[in-house]
């Protein structure tokens, strides 16, 4: 599990497919306390380290990943927003982020506003129930509050200490970013889902 804080900024350095794509990414994290299988979530992508360098870790993606998210856009030289798994203790500064992206959403608008900028994106129809004002989402790994909902899009706001800590500072228009919805939004819809069922199942 994760929280949707960032905290490094890697860059991918090599890329090779080998049945799977294999990835090698250079990060500022201390790879000497980094063990082989560990979790690392990968703009948003919870991925297990399989090699491990003085500077960098290696993943290994699947076909159906590249398929579901925007790590098939991957070149060398992309900065990669990362997060290590949470450990017991650690503190929850943003929500409880699986690291399985549901669907790609993607950048239809974009303005500044002081140091701030300002994002409208548009989910895929059949994640745009699980959004909601003021809720959570994951975009590439980061935790972020929705201002507004119109329909399939959504908008969101990044502060000036986001765009620098992050990858959110090189955000164009027609990104395609990882999205995953929030848990609790799931288990709420499906709640939901199950009691009409229940009730269908009554009144027959």
């Amino acid at each position: 599990m994760f929280t949707g804080i960032i905290t490094d900024i890697g860059v991918v350095s090599d890329l090779v497919q080998e049945g799977d794509l294999r990835a090698r990414i250079r990060t500022s994290y201390d790879t000497d306390k980094i063990d082989l299988g560990a979790s690392i979530a990968s703009d948003g992508v919870c991925l297990t380290v399989v090699a491990l360098g003085p500077d960098w870790y290696e993943v290994q993606v699947s076909a159906e990943t590249v398929a579901k998210t925007n790590l098939g856009a991957w070149k060398n030289g992309r900065r990669v927003n990362l997060e290590r798994a949470l450990k017991v203790g650690d503190e929850l500064g943003g929500h409880i982020v699986s690291g399985h992206v549901d669907g790609l959403a993607e950048v239809v608008a974009l303005k500044g506003e002081g140091g701030s900028t300002r994002l409208r994106l548009r989910a895929p129809d059949s994640l745009a129930g699980f959004i909601a004002p003021k809720g959570s989402v994951t975009l590439n790994g980061t935790s972020l509050t929705v201002n507004e909902v119109d329909g399939a899009e959504f908008g969101i706001n990044l502060i000036p200490h986001t765009k620098q800590v992050t990858t959110w500072g090189d955000v164009a228009l027609g990104d395609r970013i990882n999205l995953e919805v929030d848990t609790m939004a799931r288990y709420v819809a499906r709640l939901r889902d199950w009691d009409r069922m229940d009730r269908s199942r009554k009144a027959s």
